[in-house]
């Protein structure tokens, strides 16, 4: 622990620590000789700096528990970028494959990154996590132009596009499908004509075109061809019938990614879930019954914590004031703050739901109500000072990462976006049990707030069930492990099923809870 070092040896790590942070700006990654050997012998044994690979290090704190697959997520593109840079300059680029995810804002960390280059032999460079990148030198497939994402080189959109295999529309369906929908018609020509044709590609993308029912853009596609002599048959490279054309063109693929996920999981959410009660019950009665299960419900908390180096842990360090070890009393009371907030934020859930018995849009009421249930869960341990009161602005300001999962929530400036299409997918849908599922599956997909994700995203299924009748469901402590893997089942893998049938799981399992015979006070 920092606290129990002597004071000169406390005043000297948090002086290395500033310096590699300089060093190290903006990327948090460092190589060896950016760092005086005392400085990164003293932060190596104290947990702040980790080797990545030989003479490449990444600044850290030491909370992160070994395995721990948070660390490998925050630092992955830094160092990916820094090494590239380093060693090609700007001779290489992305896959076809890989550019698409980067171009789609893919949330997920490649296990094996694959990297065209200008020179070289080729050679695989392993990373942590089991991960790795593959350098293939590839002069005359570098495309001439290249863009920048992540701080990499990719291919251009319509490029990468044109290049990717059959088979990503199949594996990455989503991805390909936001790519189509956000590619420049006129682009796709002008790299088409500008060489040799590949009309088994032209025909795949004009095929996928009109399978998303944007026939407009496809027809514009097939006529360019066609005005230089080249026809091309459209084949449909999604497998089967898949979805139902969506006919828009993006700007931006986050709005795109979460209509994207909506509609493809909708259907096996439907099939795994039981359908709505006949009838609605009775308010009162439903309510009471709640009531009667709040206890059970409060007990199950989620905590979701990331690391990063941040000015105000470096101070905390200089001052003596920074220690890993919770004071039991500091706990005590931040756990009583917790229940506190638990508490109001539930009855303003509560609040929410009288609104939509009253017939008010449930995604609308959502898209109102939901920043001030954040609100009303942290502001109790606000004015505690446990935390500090700009902890209540909104959406989070840093890069979050989930302990133990290969699912990256996006990006900060993602966030917004991607709340709007949330909200706006929860407006459209009519199935209680569909706003549910994916409405707690998709709010902690985001994660758009630091901490609270977890308690918030059961509020709004919560508040989605009761909407249609259903009952109030408690997610038990015992299958946390269940819970966690269902939720990442669907983050990484796109697959919901396990998830929809184990909400309903503990649903039935809710309908048997038994009040507290001795309820404890939560505030």
């Amino acid at each position: 622990m920092v606290s129990s070092m002597p004071v000169d040896l406390q005043r000297e790590l948090a002086e290395a620590l500033r310096r590699a942070q300089q060093a190290a700006a903006p990327t948090h990654i460092l190589r060896t000789a950016q760092l005086p050997r005392r400085d990164r012998t003293l932060l190596q044994q104290r947990g702040f700096v980790v080797e990545i690979i030989k003479g490449w290090y990444a600044l850290t704190t030491p909370q992160a528990r070994p395995g721990e697959t948070t660390f490998w997520h925050l630092h992955f593109w830094a160092f990916v970028s820094a090494y590239l840079h380093a060693r090609y300059g700007r001779r290489y680029c992305l896959s076809p494959e890989h550019s698409l995810d980067l171009w789609t804002a893919s949330t997920q960390t490649p296990k094996q990154l694959i990297v065209l280059t200008a020179r070289g032999g080729v050679f695989t460079l392993k990373l942590p996590n089991d991960s790795s990148v593959l350098l293939y030198p590839n002069r005359k497939g570098l495309p001439s132009v290249t863009e920048s994402k992540q701080g990499v080189q990719v291919m251009p959109l319509a490029v990468a596009l044109l290049r990717t295999t059959p088979s990503y529309f199949i594996r990455s369906a989503t991805n390909a499908e936001l790519a189509l929908r956000m590619v420049r018609i006129e682009e796709l020509s002008r790299v088409l004509l500008a060489g040799p044709v590949n009309v088994t590609a032209a025909g795949r993308i004009a095929g996928g075109l009109r399978h998303l029912g944007l026939t407009d853009s496809a027809s514009r596609l097939e006529a360019d061809l066609l005005a230089a002599g080249i026809a091309i048959k459209p084949q449909n490279p999604f497998e089967g019938p898949g979805r139902l054309p969506v006919g828009s063109v993006l700007q931006s693929p986050y709005a795109g990614r979460i209509e994207a996920m909506w509609s493809r999981m909708r259907p096996d959410v439907l099939k795994h879930f039981p359908a709505p009660p006949c009838a609605m019950p009775e308010q009162s009665r439903y309510l009471h019954r709640v009531n009667e299960i709040y206890t059970h419900d409060a007990y199950h908390s989620l905590s979701i914590e990331g690391y990063q180096v941040t000015p105000e842990l470096i101070q905390r360090i200089a001052d003596g004031a920074w220690n890993p070890s919770a004071n039991p009393q500091d706990q005590e009371q931040a756990n009583a703050m917790a229940a506190k907030g638990y508490r109001e934020a539930f009855g303003q859930v509560l609040a929410s739901l009288g609104d939509i018995w009253r017939g008010r849009p449930p995604g609308k009421v959502v898209d109102r109500d939901l920043q001030g249930w954040y609100r009303a869960l942290f502001s109790p341990s606000v004015q505690s000072n446990i935390l500090p009161v700009s902890a209540l602005a909104g959406y989070r300001e840093r890069r979050v990462f989930i302990r133990g999962s290969e699912h990256v929530p996006p990006a900060i400036e993602a966030v917004p976006a991607l709340m709007e299409a949330l909200f706006s997918a929860l407006t459209q849908e009519p199935s209680p049990a569909v706003r549910a599922v994916l409405g707690h599956f998709i709010f902690v997909f985001i994660h758009p707030y630091s901490d609270g994700n977890g308690r918030i995203g059961r509020f709004l299924m919560n508040l989605m069930l009761a909407s249609g009748g259903y009952s109030w469901t408690v997610i038990r402590v015992d299958r946390r492990r269940e819970y966690m893997a269902a939720l990442e089942k669907a983050s990484v893998h796109g697959e919901i099923s396990d998830f929809a049938k184990f909400v309903a799981d503990e649903m039935k399992a809710s309908a048997k809870l038994r009040p507290f015979q001795h309820k404890r006070s939560l505030v």
